[in-house]
């Protein structure tokens, strides 16, 4: 997949751009639905499949003390939007001069003589251009005048809810991860580095690997059942989020995670932990047989859990 950077780079030259319009955070159901019927109209019109996103996240720069914790970085955007079938990705820097464009400047200056879009798809909700003035009938009006489709998509269900990055960040800052991977339609994730910690888990017979994350939403504490993917193999595994209690610390959170059947120095390597489903609470237990009893039942529910879905 290609990247262009606007205002940064010059016209990236795609053939025929399909494009699909928005912010993706979570790349969730009905971005997907987006990215889908784009890459759908590309195939039909022999055009590039081709996403627009922008960085940072709009309300950053316009609301900063309202902005809310992103459920992915820029980089796991960028690889999700790849797999996703994507050729190519127009990150628009968005400052406090872009938020001035009224809707024409916006489209006349980034879409039509940067990109130079032939389609152009957006959710049902977006808007875009100074206050938010830029609705889809404003959008397709430009398009006619300006020589490109524009379409939107209806948003999207999941059972009774509509999918959305805001009610997917609530979800898992209520620790339903279960609920949130099934609006997202896939594990939500944290990527990180390992670090070494106190190996009072392999002191305890289950040696864990402490992740040092970058991402801005993680979990509550707890304890979940999880899968471990490094060098891309995934590994089930659980996963706590806490304190440590039981040792009194009562310090900083640390992230955990103890992968099942494997035991090796891992150090240092990047890992992606992907929350299933959240067993319990983090507590304290009177003394270390008591916590080493409650994570051998931890396994065991985790590794029930395994036996009845698909990694």
């Amino acid at each position: 997949m290609h990247v262009a950077h606007f205002p940064d780079d010059p016209p990236p030259r795609w053939h025929q751009p399909v494009l699909a319009l928005g912010n993706f955070d979570g790349l969730h159901r009905g971005h997907m639905k987006i990215v889908d019927r784009v890459r759908r109209r590309a195939g039909e019109r022999g055009g590039t499949p081709a996403a627009m996103t922008f960085d940072p996240h709009p309300p950053r720069v316009l609301r900063p003390d309202k902005a809310p914790p992103l459920l992915m970085s820029l980089a796991q955007k960028t690889e999700a939007l790849a797999k996703s079938g994507m050729q190519g990705l127009a990150i628009v820097r968005f400052t406090h001069e872009l938020s001035r464009m009224d809707p024409e400047t916006f489209v006349r200056t980034v879409l039509v003589d940067w990109l130079h879009v032939v389609e152009v798809w957006v959710g049902a909700n977006f808007l875009f251009g100074h206050e938010r003035a830029g609705t889809f009938t404003v959008l397709r009006s430009l398009g006619a005048r300006y020589g490109f489709r524009a379409e939107k998509i209806d948003p999207v269900r999941y059972k009774d809810f509509v999918v959305s990055s805001t009610r997917i960040r609530r979800l898992i800052t209520e620790a339903r991860v279960d609920e949130a991977g099934a609006l997202l339609g896939h594990h939500y994730f944290l990527d990180g580095i390992v670090t070494e910690g106190s190996r009072r888990g392999r002191e305890l017979g289950f040696p864990t690997a402490n992740l040092d994350t970058a991402n801005e939403l993680v979990p509550p504490s707890g304890v979940y059942a999880t899968t471990a993917t490094m060098d891309g193999v995934v590994h089930p595994s659980i996963t706590n989020i806490g304190t440590r209690p039981t040792f009194g610390d009562t310090g900083r959170t640390v992230i955990e995670t103890h992968i099942f059947d494997l035991d090796r120095d891992l150090y240092n390597r990047r890992l992606r932990v992907s929350f299933v489903q959240r067993l319990r609470d983090e507590r304290p237990f009177p003394d270390v047989d008591a916590l080493r009893a409650q994570i051998e039942a931890d396994c065991r529910g985790a590794r029930r859990l395994f036996g009845r879905i698909s990694l």
